[in-house]
């Protein structure tokens, strides 16, 4: 009887854990959207983590499988490697984003897949995954080269019978409009009409005008700006060559601009920290160059380009000229993160909505339900007293699943929901093998108590096999799988381990119970 109490206390205790583990779940999924709103940020992704997360496929959220442009990776780098690290550098982005449980693994081929559940904002998703966040420092040449060479690309344009698919003739000065002239002066800035930028481009690509820019500078456009209601884009000869990379950022925080600079109050603003090396770099670099600007460039688009007034010896910048506080905060998480090493093609996307994630929950709930229902009448009517034990033992079986789930912080997805139906089965097949064996035991005329016994101790190793082979499969498809596989594979190894537990040890000490203590019949 001692033992007994035991084994009823250890049951007890689970109960308990269990539900104390479920608590959050139950908390967070009944929160209605008023409530969620109004508790703290920081305490509610903290309710979050203790529930059972949801995966994409009912939850909702973005599919991406991303390529590395080979074309673009740099002498020397394996695609192996830029794999590796562009999925490091993903992952370091999107966790400082804050999207909890997200799936970023390498597959053949060399590609990437992404599962954000929950984030249903696609270009933001995109802008900060696929932005290749190259941060450069590159010194704006002097107006005096600038001058010369906006003259010398007017005069090629002069001698040139046909510019690109315009109609630009060279019979006189008069019929041909300038490079010069689709350039405004805007303060310090050269900038040109958004209408008139795939013109200027196509000019720029010209190979006659290639061969008069200046030897080791580039033209870059700026960000598009907006004056009058008119917008335009600034344009800007750079050297090619940096004087600094964005592998020298120590930190990246976003804020917003002080009252001290009447220009940039109120406005969102990037503060970039250099590491030890990268300060000593830049301070060298400004003090050589006060009075020139310094074009702080991001993927080959000029954000700003600052005068150097004195030496910076602080290894301290900022980045202006953004729109929002959002565009900010994940520009700040890129260069936290780093650049990848060549840019990423997205091959497939989707985006999964969130009706469709809740449709798919409550199909699942509705399936699982009636398979339990169905096993629990079934084994009341064949079994009797019997088939209600194997149905307390079932329902015990699935809250402890559930639990494990939740207190293993794992994903419940849709083939989840399906190996916690797969799993009921399981269920019943052992506790069937318990009582057809409990029923042979009392044909051959012995005591109740002894039958339970010696059921129990020959149809444990039966029940001990089965669920071994099958675990194994489990195992793999946890192991090997991905995605959808892999949360199938969760789910039914959980509920074979939880199985035999209930099975074998839990209906053991209910029958126990009635038929030792109580002293109760048995009828199956």
């Amino acid at each position: 009887m001692k033992g007994l109490k035991w084994r009823i206390s250890a049951v007890v205790v689970l109960l308990i854990i269990a539900i104390w583990t479920l608590i959050p779940t139950i908390r967070y999924y009944t929160m209605s959207p008023e409530e969620r709103a109004k508790m703290p940020k920081s305490e509610l992704l903290e309710l979050k983590k203790k529930a059972i997360n949801l995966g994409l496929d009912l939850q909702g959220g973005m599919y991406l499988l991303l390529e590395i442009d080979q074309s673009k990776l740099p002498e020397g780098v394996s695609v192996d490697k830029a794999v590796d690290r562009a999925i490091e550098i993903i992952r370091n982005r999107v966790d400082q984003w804050g999207v909890f449980e997200p799936t970023i693994q390498k597959l053949r081929n060399n590609r990437i897949l992404v599962q954000l559940p929950g984030v249903l904002d696609r270009e933001r998703a995109v802008s900060l995954i696929g932005r290749t966040a190259l941060l450069e420092f590159k010194l704006v040449a002097d107006n005096k080269l600038i001058e010369e060479t906006l003259k010398n690309i007017d005069e090629v344009l002069r001698n040139t019978s046909r510019v690109t698919g315009d109609t630009l003739l060279d019979t006189t000065m008069t019929e041909i409009k300038p490079f010069s002239g689709y350039l405004q002066l805007l303060q310090q800035d050269m900038v040109v009409a958004e209408d008139d930028v795939p013109k200027v481009d196509s000019i720029l690509n010209l190979p006659q005008v290639k061969k008069v820019i200046p030897p080791g500078y580039e033209f870059l456009w700026g960000k598009s700006i907006e004056i009058n209601g008119k917008k335009y884009r600034p344009l800007y000869l750079v050297k090619k060559e940096p004087e600094l990379t964005g592998a020298a950022i120590k930190d990246a925080r976003h804020t917003i601009g002080s009252g001290s600079n009447p220009q940039l109050a109120g406005r969102p603003i990037v503060l970039i920290e250099l590491n030890r090396q990268g300060a000593r770099k830049f301070a060298i670099v400004t003090a050589a160059n006060v009075g020139k600007r310094l074009a702080i460039v991001l993927d080959n688009v000029v954000q700003s380009a600052p005068v150097i007034r004195e030496r910076i010896p602080s290894g301290r910048a900022q980045i202006t000229g953004l729109e929002s506080l959002d565009e900010a905060k994940e520009l700040a998480i890129v260069l936290r993160a780093g650049a990848l090493p060549a840019p990423v093609k997205i091959v497939e996307e989707r985006t999964v909505g969130p009706s469709l994630g809740r449709d798919s929950i409550r199909k699942g709930i509705r399936a699982l339900l009636i398979g339990l229902l169905a096993v629990i009448i079934f084994m009341a009517i064949y079994y009797n007293l019997a088939g209600i034990v194997a149905d307390i033992a079932l329902l015990l079986e699935m809250l402890f699943i559930v639990a494990a789930l939740a207190g293993l912080h794992a994903t419940l997805t849709l083939p989840g929901l399906a190996g916690l139906i797969l799993t009921a089965g399981i269920a019943v097949d052992s506790n069937v093998l318990i009582f057809e064996r409990i029923r042979e035991e009392l044909r051959a005329g012995k005591a109740p108590s002894t039958a339970i016994d010696a059921a129990y101790h020959r149809a444990t190793i039966t029940i001990f096999d089965a669920n071994v082979t099958t675990l194994i499969a489990a195992i793999v498809l946890f192991k090997l799988g991905t995605g959808p596989i892999k949360g199938f594979g969760t789910t039914l190894s959980l509920g074979i381990i939880i199985n035999f537990i209930t099975a074998v040890f839990i209906t053991k000490i209910i029958f126990d119970y009635f038929v030792k203590v109580k002293g109760t019949g048995i009828k199956i």
